[in-house]
């Protein structure tokens, strides 16, 4: 899992890219593991962890009523967080998360373990992925950051 974290970096440097990190569910854990590598600086931004509905309003600006139609763990949802941290830290690429960890189901009617990914970058290129996870509350966030990442290698990569 660690050779991913490096490849994100090496390929982020490479090709001089900037990312930023807004999370709900994994509460911080992809910006922990992107700032891993010596010289993170160079292309991690920053990141938000708007773990409740109103953090996602006051921090990004994700409106009530898209929360409220769609519900926090939505592609809906993910994609305007990611849109909004990358537009507010000014970055190249804004990664998000949100999902169930349980041991409550939460508002969404998500089965515990389901995750949603988003990915927003500069050239306007959006993605949202969905997850579904085994295992407790922090085997499924580190699987979602680790999902994170390589949806940042795989766009990265590729453009």
């Amino acid at each position: 899992m660690r050779d991913i974290v490096n490849e994100v970096a090496q390929v982020l440097t490479e090709k001089g890219l900037t990312i930023s990190v807004a999370e709900a569910c994994t509460a911080g854990y992809v910006g922990h593991l992107l700032c891993a590598p010596a010289g993170a600086s160079a292309y991690f931004w920053g990141g938000v962890i708007a773990y409740s509905g109103g953090s996602k309003r006051k921090l990004l600006g994700v409106s009530d009523e898209l929360q409220q139609q769609y519900t926090s763990v939505s592609p809906e949802v993910v994609l305007d967080m990611a849109r909004k941290v990358r537009e507010v830290m000014d970055t190249d690429i804004g990664i998000s998360t949100s999902g169930v960890t349980g041991p409550a189901q939460g508002h969404s009617n998500r089965p515990l373990g389901f995750f949603y990914i988003g990915l927003a970058t500069r050239d306007g290129h959006e993605v949202a992925q969905d997850f579904q996870w085994d295992g407790d509350r922090m085997n499924t966030k580190e699987q979602t950051a680790y999902a994170a990442l390589e949806m940042v290698r795989d766009y990265v990569s590729h453009h």
